[in-house]
């Protein structure tokens, strides 16, 4: 098989890569880096199984050879990247889809689109199934990432019913895990590094908002499990054991065994108030759900963020 993904050195496409090369996939890695890292695929190369091509996947792609399955990855996905750069996000959403399902239409290659809860927007239905159409804001300041897998989403099955492309389309919830960047602006990242620091932990309003947190290892083998079915619509993967924030916070503090305590912030505009996946179809379809608990996955995370701090 050969297997392109877009977007590959990042947090969740790196996975990816080393989890279709162990299936023995030759994979091709293309990334413009801007919010991706060489480190995130530094043990790949070299392996015969693997290439790195830096490019913008706005632009024309080209691949040489036969493709088996094209994943599309590549998208800033954190506020603190799709708020710098909302125009590329947009972009990368919009165009890189349809330039990643044309190499896929061109080289009769499946295709699978990393998607996000995000298209829930803030929502009225909890918890979040597939069937749900969403509470966004197109034009806060959140638009720019929500809108642009709304409409990626909205390509990837023209795609599939005009041209008949085999396309599978995931909604992905809250992921961590190693290789998450230090400064990416989520709540993990951002409590994790502040309490090794020995910063007070700031927390985003009164703290009540929910989330919900899969280790990224059980997110990966919920991907490879939808690559390889039949399913074409879209199917939700995450936790779904949901707390609050603060009460994530807390865990936060406690597992780092900061002295600090926690500081209270205004929440920024258009904030999810709830977020928890309906993960009924992946059961049924995938026979899948996590197997990690949060504080064996967050006791991994933080080897890694010492490592890397």
């Amino acid at each position: 098989m050969r297997t392109l993904i877009t977007g590959g050195a990042g947090f969740l496409g790196s996975h990816m890569c080393d989890r279709l090369i162990a299936e023995g996939h030759f994979v091709i890695c293309m990334d413009n880096l801007i919010t991706g890292n060489p480190d995130n695929i530094a043990h790949l190369f070299g392996n015969e199984n693997f290439i790195f091509i830096k490019h913008d996947v706005t632009e024309y792609i080209y691949v040489e050879g036969s493709l088996d399955y094209i994943l599309h990855f590549a998208s800033p996905a954190s506020p603190i990247d799709y708020l710098k750069l909302p125009i590329q996000t947009l972009k990368v959403g919009s165009l890189g889809t349809h330039k990643a399902l044309g190499l896929a239409k061109a080289k009769s290659a499946g295709f699978l689109l990393a998607s996000t809860s995000e298209c829930y927007g803030d929502p009225l239905v909890h918890p979040q199934h597939e069937d749900y159409w969403g509470n966004v804001n197109p034009i806060g300041i959140r638009g720019v990432y929500d809108e642009a897998k709304r409409f990626a989403e909205a390509m990837t099955m023209a795609y599939h019913r005009y041209h008949g492309i085999d396309t599978k389309i995931v909604r992905i919830f809250n992921t961590y895990g190693p290789r998450m960047r230090l400064d990416d602006g989520r709540a993990l990242p951002t409590f994790m590094c502040q309490a090794l620091r020995g910063e007070e932990v700031t927390v985003f309003g009164d703290g009540l908002q929910t989330r919900s947190f899969c280790y990224v290892s059980d997110l990966v083998e919920g991907i490879y499990r939808l690559l390889l079915s039949n399913e074409s619509l879209p199917v939700n993967l995450g936790n779904p054991d949901e707390l609050t924030i603060l009460d994530f916070a807390k865990k936060i503090i406690e597992i780092t065994g900061t002295k600090k305590k926690i500081a209270f912030k205004t929440l920024p505009e258009d904030d999810p108030k709830v977020r928890q996946p309906d993960i009924k179809k992946a059961k049924s379809i995938l026979q899948w759900e996590p197997e990690i608990s949060l504080d064996e996955g967050l006791k991994l995370t933080l080897k890694y963020f010492k490592e890397k701090g």
